[in-house]
């Protein structure tokens, strides 16, 4: 398993650990995505697809975004070399599978995502 692979395990264990009111419930699932700006000193496109996720609210099933820049660390078990980080809570698997193809996200990702990025990793984890 890769580094960043144990680093975000570990970050979404302690998530899910939480008696927060915004911790996921059973059968909710948490859909994580790590973005890689083309030009990370890009604010402009940074903030448009920050503003672009605050729509995702809009879709059936979305029952929170949160965004968010790396804590910067010189852990090596800490991956902190991306520059967006989403998570996006559902309702259930399939508001998660419905997403993909809503009209919204299509659209922020046709026009923002895809185009200002060069890396994006999605991790989805299901709440016990």
């Amino acid at each position: 398993m890769r580094l960043h692979h144990i680093c975000l395990a570990l970050v979404l264990l302690s998530l899910s650990c939480q008696s927060a009111p915004n911790a996921a419930p059973s059968g909710h699932v948490n859909h994580v995505v790590l973005m890689w700006l083309k030009d990370p000193t890009d604010s402009a496109a940074r903030q448009k697809i920050i503003d672009a996720s605050e729509s995702f609210r809009q879709i059936p099933g979305v029952l929170d975004v949160r965004h968010g820049r790396p804590v910067p660390s010189t852990r090596p078990i800490v991956d902190s070399s991306f520059d967006i980080g989403l998570v996006i809570t559902f309702k259930d698997r399939a508001s998660l599978d419905a997403y993909g193809t809503h009209p919204i996200h299509a659209k922020a990702a046709r026009e923002l995502i895809t185009p200002s990025t060069r890396q994006i990793k999605v991790y989805d984890i299901a709440a016990d």
